[in-house]
């Protein structure tokens, strides 16, 4: 681990404990070794993994107990829409489909919901975001990197839109969850604009139904495409009951 301040030295082990644990590489129920073996590994102090240890706590990933040391929670107890942990999981090889798609299931029950108030509560200022990061969807698109910026904007300056404290604490969550599903949908990106722009009409003319609706189609788009992808054609469970429109 290289050298550094000691905020810097937690965050890194902080990442390569918690990315351990997400890529199965430390799994559930195990007990981690005793503090200074800890140390020793990831060439810290011992009060760096204790602080390390309290930040992974609070992320789901391990409990502390009494005599019984550190051990790994199972992935159900892991705190799922956190930043990090979403980004440890985007970051592992073979994304996995039953996680991808409840992912877009979760954007599924929000995202409409936020179209539909923000059509209600959207000032000016909250319209303008949302039509600029629109118009720089459509000017974007056949730049990856730049179009995953501004598909970001757009989906975030929703929820700003809302003008729900609890719903803008979703912008973290949302913002990772873009990045992983726009890997397996930025081959037919353009053809999605239409819906997002009718997305952007509702809003305007503060039809809440409307966006809902448009929404919807947005995400029923994205849903069909990734379903569609080869790269996400394994990994399903096959006790898994399936969705409204998901081909099993």
């Amino acid at each position: 681990m290289q050298r550094g301040s000691k905020p810097g030295k937690i965050g890194a082990m902080v990442a390569a404990l918690g990315a351990a644990i997400v890529r199965g590489e430390i799994a559930s129920g195990t007990v981690l070794p005793a503090e200074p073996e800890l140390a020793e590994r990831y060439s810290v102090g011992r009060s760096v993994v204790r602080e390390a240890v309290k930040i992974l706590v609070a992320k789901g990933l391990l409990t502390v107990r009494p005599r019984h040391g550190t051990q790994v929670r199972a992935q159900h107890d892991w705190t799922l829409l956190d930043r990090e942990v979403l980004g440890w999981m985007r970051s592992e090889d073979g994304l996995d489909r039953d996680l991808l798609l409840a992912l877009e299931e979760t954007r599924e029950i929000i995202e409409p919901e936020a179209a539909a108030l923000a059509a209600i509560r959207a000032t000016p200022a909250d319209l303008a975001s949302i039509r600029a990061a629109l118009a720089a969807m459509e000017a974007d698109q056949d730049d990856p990197q730049a179009a995953i910026a501004a598909d970001k904007r757009f989906h975030l300056a929703i929820l700003d839109a809302t003008n729900n404290p609890i719903l803008r604490s979703f912008r973290g969550a949302i913002d990772t969850i873009l990045s992983t599903m726009f890997d397996f949908t930025v081959d037919v990106f353009a053809g999605n604009l239409a819906n997002h722009a009718a997305v952007v009409d509702a809003i305007a003319d503060g039809d809440a139904e409307r966006a809902n609706q448009a929404m919807r189609r947005v995400l029923g788009y994205t849903r069909r495409h990734m379903l569609s992808n080869p790269a996400l054609a394994g990994g399903t469970n096959p006790n898994k009951k399936t969705a409204p429109g998901e081909t099993p």
